[in-house]
């Protein structure tokens, strides 16, 4: 919870250093996707509805980073299983089925998941280690952002739009908590895959 609230902080204050620099702005949305990508998209919209920022720009720079983070949990997950790493671990009996699973259904899998925080890193890395096509993952990957992506900033620019004469200054607090919904969420769908990984 703290750690939450901690690093919520520290975006938040990176956005206000970019409002500062509007040329850098859409940079810091992009490095802020890949500490938190729901919260810097909450906060964005937020942002966005106090006209600090186009709703434009935002969403582009919002799109541009949350989609290169998950091309980069592919690249990572795909330099494991390169030669000399993790290439043997990736053709071992055990994780035949897993791969085999995720091979027929991939593309469901790496749509479904965009939607279920703290799943994210684990599956599009195992995406990457296991081989499956990058240009599926990558269409998949691309319309399932756009569509999390859009709601959720719609969401918090409605939010920010209908609370800033109501909340006033209190309206980050209040935005905090659907953040710190969704990141306890992602630590509670963790969980079962670090049970497995220990069984």
């Amino acid at each position: 919870m703290n750690l939450a609230i901690a690093t919520n902080g520290v975006l938040e204050g990176w956005l206000t250093a970019g409002l500062s620099h509007p040329l850098l702005l859409p940079g810091i949305i992009v490095l802020g996707t890949f500490i938190l990508e729901d919260a810097t998209t909450i906060l964005v919209g937020v942002w966005a509805a106090t006209g600090s920022i186009a709703p434009e720009v935002a969403l582009i720079s919002l799109y541009a980073g949350i989609v290169l983070g998950d091309f980069g949990l592919y690249a990572f997950g795909r330099l494991a299983s390169l030669p000399g790493f993790g290439d043997r671990l990736a053709r071992h009996d055990r994780l035949l089925p897993l791969r085999a699973w995720l091979e027929n259904r991939l593309v469901l899998t790496t749509f479904i998941v965009r939607f279920l925080p703290g799943l994210r890193l684990p599956t599009y890395t195992a995406t990457g280690f296991f081989g499956m096509p990058f240009r599926r993952f990558a269409l998949t990957v691309m319309l399932a952002s756009s569509i999390w992506t859009t709601a959720l900033f719609a969401a918090a620019y409605g939010f920010g739009t209908a609370t800033a004469d109501l909340l006033g200054a209190w309206r980050w607090p209040v935005g905090l908590i659907p953040v710190v919904v969704l990141l306890l969420l992602g630590r509670r769908g963790q969980r079962p895959l670090g049970a497995d990984a220990g069984s």
